[in-house]
């Protein structure tokens, strides 16, 4: 007897087990299914699906002229029958705080439903040429000198100087490129300068003096910097009423140090595509262009940051101008499926290819790698073999709003990329105050 009544023991800790495993697993998926914010723009309804008996509460200022939530019943799509169901209608500008409980009484998520202007930009796909340059210049890298007694030295070695480090002044004159540190240097007479170095955001001084070198006579630190950078890119978005535009979708970055590049100053030009590398798995493909009427830039560069380039558009980019204004998705409007994107191969026309979104990342805050895509076109793929350097800023199109930007490739499958959210990178261009 007392076997079995071991053994029933032990069989309903271990059901009990199992269905508290089951419940927090069943409940992980029901939470992660919901996100913990929406923007969803002023007008418009959206429904917000559950697969558990929930009841809610509605809080926030003057909520009731915000929006409206009302529990959906006597559904007859069978897809959505045995889903809980709140219609969000969105009345006015404003926040609200969705409370859903379990059974209309258990707590257990907070969604946070923000009523947001419409906004509408004109997708891109024209291929820019990029000029950056630097604020101050970049530490690429340090080097011996050797004096006039054959003697070696490197000045920045142990001055806690890093490469990546950027220059931006010495004995408090701002740096404005390569050349004109050469020229304080030798200008100095071997007497300490004051460096001012930028990490991060952080800056602190360094002293050093210059070294006379053997083979020319001239004074030198034995730093290697750089203060300019060039390439091919593509036109993400034109914010019409503020001329802002967005591009590449990720950071301009020192080629040999990875370091983020901080602008001084910058612009975009137009480019023609000459040829085309096609990407191979373990290789990233390339676009590669040319620069023309370069005296005549398209617009000017403000800054560089992680979700990619922005500015003021001076002149029409390729006939973006003339192109009529789409609305951008909120990621909780996108889905995994069909959509398009819009990018200049060497033919220099902006065409649509077919691709697949084929994850979505809900992200709180502006991150890149939003979503992954592949690329399905079997015409830009015999052209490419998929996403190559040059594509990044292409804009990705959906149920006919913008909904990201292709940013980067998958190096083992040239296929596939990552995509950022277009509200991302509209609210870092500043053409909207917040989304």
């Amino acid at each position: 007897m007392n076997i079995f009544k071991r053994l029933k023991s032990i069989l309903a800790i271990g059901l009990s087990i199992f269905f508290m495993l089951f419940l927090c697993v069943f409940m992980f998926g029901i939470i992660n299914n919901i996100n913990s914010e929406y923007n969803i723009t002023v007008g418009d309804e959206y429904l917000l699906h559950t697969t558990f008996p929930l009841g809610f509460s509605v809080s926030g200022d003057d909520v009731n002229e915000i929006l409206e939530v009302n529990q959906v019943k006597n559904v007859t799509n069978t897809i959505l029958a045995n889903k809980n169901i709140f219609e969000l209608k969105t009345l006015e500008k404003g926040t609200a705080n969705l409370q859903l409980k379990i059974l209309g009484l258990i707590p257990y998520k907070n969604v946070k439903i923000n009523v947001v202007s419409k906004i509408k930009v004109i997708p891109g796909g024209q291929s820019i040429g990029v000029r950056l340059n630097t604020d101050g210049v970049l530490i690429v890298g340090t080097a011996e000198i050797t004096d006039g007694n054959t003697k070696t030295h490197n000045p920045a070695l142990n001055s806690g100087i890093r490469i990546g480090d950027t220059l931006v002044k010495i004995n408090n004159i701002e740096i404005q490129n390569a050349s004109h540190v050469g020229e304080i240097v030798k200008a100095s007479n071997g007497n300490e300068l004051s460096l001012t170095i930028k990490r991060e955001n952080r800056r602190f001084v360094v002293n050093l003096s210059p070294v006379k070198s053997e083979q020319d006579g001239e004074y030198r630190l034995g730093l290697w910097v750089r203060d300019k950078t060039a390439g091919v890119g593509t036109l993400s978005f034109l914010h019409p009423d503020s001329r802002k535009f967005g591009a590449l979708g990720h950071a301009i970055t020192d080629v040999d140090t990875g370091v983020l590049l901080s602008v001084r100053d910058g612009e975009i030009v137009r480019s023609r595509v000459v040829s085309i590398e096609q990407g191979k798995r373990g290789a990233p493909g390339e676009i590669k262009g040319v620069f023309y009427e370069t005296n005549n830039p398209m617009g000017k560069i403000e800054k560089n940051t992680h979700l990619g380039i922005y500015g003021e558009l001076f002149l029409d980019a390729g006939g973006v101008d003339g192109q009529k204004p789409m609305p951008i998705a909120y990621q909780h409007e996108i889905k995994e499926g069909k959509a398009f994107i819009l990018t200049t191969l060497d033919d220099n026309t902006v065409k649509k290819f077919d691709i697949e979104i084929i994850k979505i990342n809900p992200q709180a805050k502006p991150e890149p790698k939003s979503m992954i895509i592949r690329i399905v076109d079997r015409k830009l793929l015999e052209k490419t073999g998929g996403i190559i350097q040059g594509m990044s800023g292409s804009p990705i199109i959906q149920n006919n709003k913008v909904v990201g930007v292709v940013t980067h490739v998958l190096v083992n499958n040239p296929t596939k990329g990552y995509g950022v959210f277009i509200e991302w990178m509209v609210l870092e261009s500043g053409a909207v105050n917040n989304i």
